[in-house]
């Protein structure tokens, strides 16, 4: 029986062609995907796609269009090996990010795909990215798929998406993994590396809450669906000369639930007093804070330097390696499936889905 991949189409330049007469950028019709590009014809699968109704630029994603995706997906599950997803560069990392997390023990790839130019273009990235993707999502042995997380392939690497951040606008290779290699990569072979591959730990806070709250528990090896996240959550970043009056607007944001803190180097961030008592007071507040660094590469080491203790004193949690885009998704996941300041600590400094090394 041949391997079926889902093929999702959700916006971006990938799904893009020329008009031949207008030169103007349209969509492209995935039911004839084997016209444009015949070369998926040698790859042993079976191919099914969806579109979105309203295909949408990346920069527009969020929460309802997450679900909207996670819904597709979720709905298919079952039917299919794998599922490869056509997306918006700018964003891409921020999805992928979400989707680890809602995706509770994935035992199937989501794969995750796009282009620097447009799939009729003649220099397109597009083919390859796309090629390749559908390539890795169907590649199995006895246990079935190989890859069972989320992932971006983009430019000849395969990442954990969790681990990715946009790097550049320009050039194919508009991706990077600073913390993490890349689990294949695709040359004259297609190299997958097993031992980087995410294998998943049953400590998870919704897996541990549905059994607190005694509802049904399924099997521990099958896929759950978390869809239910937060959104009341804000990204801080410090600069030089950054004032009293901006970051106490954002501390006291009506129904805030909670920041990621974006500091210097390892942690660092100013020492004044009203700026420590402005983070003091929302954190008794009960608003969750994390903090992570603003470097591309490293992590977050409170205590390090003077400049970091404080915030130690104060009750931040670490974020060690994490990138602010799976920072962002883990806290709107952990605000929902946690009930306290200590198990919110626990569960973000613990690597639930290979998010940060322990």
């Amino acid at each position: 029986m041949k391997p079926k991949i889902l093929l999702i189409y959700t916006g971006g330049t990938i799904g893009m062609m020329k008009d031949p007469e207008t030169k103007a950028l349209r969509a492209f019709d995935f039911s004839k995907l084997l016209v444009h590009i015949p070369e998926i014809k040698q790859l042993d699968c079976e191919i099914d796609t969806f579109s979105f109704d309203d295909p949408i630029d990346s920069s527009d994603m969020n929460l309802e269009e997450w679900r909207k995706l996670g819904d597709v997906i979720n709905k298919n599950y079952d039917d299919y090996h794998g599922f490869v997803v056509l997306h918006g560069s700018d964003t891409m990392s921020y999805t992928g990010s979400t989707l680890s997390f809602m995706f509770e023990n994935l035992t199937k790839p989501i794969i995750l795909t796009g282009s620097q130019l447009p799939i009729g273009d003649l220099r397109t990235d597009a083919k390859e990215n796309l090629i390749t993707s559908l390539q890795l999502a169907v590649e199995q042995d006895q246990d079935g798929p190989i890859i069972k997380e989320v992932c971006i392939y983009f430019e000849y690497q395969l990442y954990r998406a969790n681990r990715t951040a946009k790097m550049n606008a320009e050039h194919f290779e508009a991706f990077s993994s600073p913390n993490y290699p890349p689990l294949a990569i695709s040359g004259v072979n297609l190299n997958i590396d097993k031992s980087l591959l995410w294998k998943w730990q049953v400590d998870d806070p919704a897996f541990a809450k549905a059994k607190q709250e005694k509802t049904p528990v399924p099997d521990s090896n099958r896929m759950r669906y978390r869809p239910d996240l937060v959104d009341r959550v804000v990204v801080l970043k410090l600069f030089p000369g950054i004032t009293e009056e901006v970051v106490g607007a954002i501390c006291q944001i009506n129904g805030l639930e909670g920041i990621v803190l974006e500091t210097y180097g390892s942690g660092n961030a100013p020492t004044q007093k009203w700026f420590v008592n402005l983070l003091k007071e929302a954190l008794e507040k009960g608003i969750r804070m994390v903090n992570v660094t603003q470097c591309i590469g490293g992590a977050v080491a409170m205590g390090k330097y003077e400049t970091s203790i404080q915030l130690q004193k104060i009750g931040l949690v670490s974020g060690n390696d994490i990138t602010t885009e799976a920072a962002l998704a883990k806290m709107m996941y952990l605000l929902q499936h946690t009930d306290s300041p200590a198990s919110f600590r626990k569960y973000f400094e613990t690597s639930l889905r290979g998010e940060i090394t322990e």
